[in-house]
């Protein structure tokens, strides 16, 4: 439970409430109470200056007030910085998102004990914060507006669902994401899953399993049984209820594990963050791996979970290559650290709306972006060939 306090004075009066923060900030220690006579201007400026700003009138207007800070947030400065390198790119491009993030989060709205909020015109978005943090418990709270409309995103997502092509025709073929875990929007990686020959339909380990996505595509396509590992609890929730939803529960198991089950299997599917970065928020670990921690453990550790002539598969976009953040030759060489073989690659190009919006700061790297599912083997096993770069 988060014991974390966030203390203000209003009217004269000192209060508190527990303070909710799912991207980890802790509670501000300098709290101004607004309405709709602060402006725009003068918002962005207190909220820049690092007062946050606990909102006191129409919600609406709350929402028409952030909006209005993110236009001047994202407004470029005249003597912006010329990155010298495409890893220099990424580094300001996530300097830039953490402090926008942080000044867009300094606008609050208070929640009443039973996630109801007070004020005229809000919506009820009860549901979407118990989907987020459990049942409520009677205590009021203050969270930033921008994540509370996160938590509304995410429950629009969860009700209706992602359609997986992958997964057949409809209208059985939803994954229902849920907050805090990774949405599979980015159809290429299910593509290559859903296509790549398979070397068994006995047994398939699904590692880092999310949504549970991968785990249901193997399903569908025959495997008579599948175990899919996590250690996020709300992953294991979530692939637990997208596997009912898809009738899929005598096949598919879900269980509660760091990287691998403790025995052995002949197909061993995973698709880690692709970015070797540090998280900024628990939110951000299904996007960026730091050190390539999970990359690392899966690679070490898969020929040991491999029985004879089995296969591992890895899907990874190529994006860390273009940024200079991991180079194709440190993940060969992590392959024949772990006594692994390349069999195939097989390369398809992203499909995202980011692969050709000109406008991103991470464009060039973005538009030659490469997803892959390398199919591994175990050196123990069979002839060595040489990997294809």
């Amino acid at each position: 439970m988060n014991d974390a306090r966030i203390e203000w004075n209003e009217g004269g009066e000192q209060r508190a409430a527990r303070w909710r923060s799912e991207a980890g900030v802790p509670p501000p220690k300098r709290v101004q109470v607004v309405d709709d006579t602060l402006s725009a201007n003068a918002a962005f400026r207190l909220a820049s200056e690092g007062t946050s700003l606990l909102w006191r009138s129409d919600f609406h207007n709350a929402r028409q007030l952030l909006q209005a800070m993110a236009r001047r947030a994202d407004r470029k400065p005249r003597n912006a910085q010329v990155p010298a390198s495409p890893a220099e790119a990424f580094h300001l491009h996530r300097q830039a998102q953490g402090q926008r993030s942080r000044t867009l989060g300094r606008l609050l709205i208070a929640l009443e004990g039973d996630y109801g909020i007070a004020l005229p015109r809000a919506p009820d978005l009860r549901q979407a914060c118990i989907e987020a943090w459990g049942p409520a418990d009677g205590q009021p709270s203050v969270a930033s507006l921008r994540e509370l409309l996160g938590l509304v995103g995410a429950h629009e997502w969860r009700k209706k669902g992602v359609e997986i092509p992958a997964l057949g025709a409809p209208p059985d073929n939803r994954i229902h994401p849920h907050y805090g875990v990774f949405s599979p929007v980015r159809g290429e990686y299910l593509e290559l899953v859903a296509k790549a020959p398979l070397p068994t339909r006995e047994l398939a380990f699904d590692i880092g399993t999310g949504t549970g996505v991968l785990a249901a595509i193997l399903a569908r396509r025959g495997v008579q049984r599948v175990i899919a590992t996590d250690q996020d609890a709300r992953a294991l929730a979530c692939a637990r209820e997208n596997i009912a939803r898809l009738h899929l529960q005598r096949t598919v198991e879900v269980l509660e594990a760091d990287l691998f089950p403790s025995d052995a299997a002949p197909l061993v599917v995973c698709n880690p963050p692709w970015l070797p970065a540090r998280p900024s928020s628990p939110l951000e670990h299904a996007i960026y791996d730091e050190g390539s921690h999970m990359l690392r453990g899966f690679i070490a550790g898969l020929a040991a979970h491999l029985t004879a002539a089995g296969e591992g598969w890895l899907i990874l976009s190529d994006l860390a290559e273009h940024l200079g953040l991991r180079s194709r030759d440190e993940l060969l060489a992590l392959f024949e650290a772990g006594a692994l073989r390349v069999l195939e690659r097989r390369d398809i190009r992203p499909r995202h709306p980011k692969a050709s919006d000109e406008r991103d700061a991470l464009h060039l790297a973005r538009a030659k972006e490469v997803t892959s599912l390398w199919r591994l083997a175990s050196n123990a096993v069979g002839t060595q060939a040489p990997a294809q770069a």
